[in-house]
């Protein structure tokens, strides 16, 4: 078991909950990095209702996720969704199964 800094997964820490896997990188016991994966599944917690019938615009507006963070979602999105999340730049990238 490894003691982490809050510096350690500072990069990380908008994507994590609980019972969340992620990769610790350790040399000889130091940790010098932590991956998450690719994409994360997160439930939307607050967003402004959507307007009927605007799908394909391609517009998307400010939703705030469990976590905390806030990302950019099409118009379509409803509050308790879950969404994918890229958690490379935090962009939206679909609606969970």
């Amino acid at each position: 078991q490894l003691e982490l800094k809050k510096s350690d997964i500072e990069d990380v820490l908008p994507y994590l909950l609980d019972s969340m896997m992620f990769k610790v990188l350790s040399y000889k016991g130091k940790v010098f990095g932590v991956e998450a994966p690719t994409f994360v599944e997160l439930e939307v917690t607050y967003t402004e209702p959507g307007i009927k019938g605007s799908t394909s615009t391609g517009t998307t507006k400010p939703a705030t996720v469990e976590t905390g963070i806030q990302i950019a979602v099409p118009l379509f999105i409803k509050q308790d969704e879950v969404v994918l999340v890229d958690t490379r730049d935090g962009s939206y990238l679909g609606r969970a199964n």
